[in-house]
């Protein structure tokens, strides 16, 4: 069966020196996408009528959003539980948030949040994008350490800072050492997870990391270089009993706003081409 599994399923495994070896975290976040029964979604948030609930990945144009959406508006205020992607979609499928925001890339190297949001809540909530972004490697400034590319993270005397399983950052992180043919287990500091993306800059700028995993606002801020991964889609997952409550519709039309425009174009590594557009369902075409 685990032959079978390997071979069919797409179990990660790794055969070296004739065994099999089975990286733990992969395993388990193998496990957790293909997992079917979960228990009842929660139809009713706790009565904090006057709150807006966003849970899932932090960014930091989001932190920002939010601060002047609550400079901009009494009611409701909104507030976020850094929960990373995977668990942000679980607090939306249990009735703990409005919305979630999630980058998990699928795959196929191409979709993002799609099959997560359908395996973790059994159906498709509304989707609606909010940016997309840079993804790379923050190193120091003036690239001491040489590093060129995700290959390079396993030279002798490097050292890494990364970010906890079920974030978008790491899924992305652990596809592309995937990619290069290397296991964490190999790379210095790859155990030592921080929880959001200016955590990693501060870890790389104070000297404690060579590398680490983020988002090119990051390096801006910090002024730090940047390898740039790819670019990626950031959404809001929301259920579609909550579409059209007045809190959520709020925060929605406010991601037209010039005052968040203007906020936005002051940060590195964002594209909001597709901001406040309909991901899913997708609108027919005329």
């Amino acid at each position: 069966m685990v032959y079978t599994l390997v071979a069919e399923k797409g179990l990660p495994a790794t055969k070296a020196t004739g065994k099999w070896l089975f990286p733990k975290h992969l395993v388990e976040q193998w496990l957790e996408n293909r997992t079917v029964n979960y228990p009842k979604m929660s139809d009713s948030l706790p009565s904090h009528h006057d709150l807006l609930i966003i849970c899932g990945s932090n960014d930091i144009l989001l932190d920002r959003a939010m601060s002047l959406f609550n400079q901009s508006f009494e009611d409701p205020v909104a507030v976020f539980g850094n929960l990373g992607s995977l668990g942000g979609i679980r607090a939306l499928r249990e009735g703990k948030c409005h919305m979630a925001s999630s980058h998990l890339l699928q795959d196929n190297g191409q979709e993002y949040n799609f099959g997560f949001a359908e395996n973790e809540m059994g159906q498709m909530p509304g989707m609606i994008n909010f940016c997309k972004r840079e993804q790379g490697l923050l190193v120091a400034k003036g690239n001491p350490g040489k590093i060129q590319n995700v290959a390079d993270l396993a030279k002798r005397g490097v050292r890494v800072v990364n970010r906890p399983l079920g974030t978008g950052t790491r899924l992305l992180f652990d596809g592309e050492l995937q990619k290069a043919g290397l296991e964490g287990s190999r790379i210095k500091g790859y155990d030592r997870e921080v929880s959001r993306h200016l955590d990693v800059g501060l870890e790389v700028l104070s000297g404690r990391a060579d590398a680490g995993p983020g988002i090119r606002a990051v390096a801006g801020l910090l002024d730090l270089d940047f390898l740039h991964l790819r670019w990626e889609r950031f959404d809001f997952l929301i259920q579609k009993a909550r579409f059209f409550e007045k809190g959520v519709q709020l925060f929605l039309n406010f991601l037209s706003d010039k005052a968040f425009r203007a906020m936005a174009q002051d940060l590195e590594g964002y594209d909001l081409e597709l901001c406040g557009k309909m991901v899913f369902p997708m609108e027919p075409a005329i």
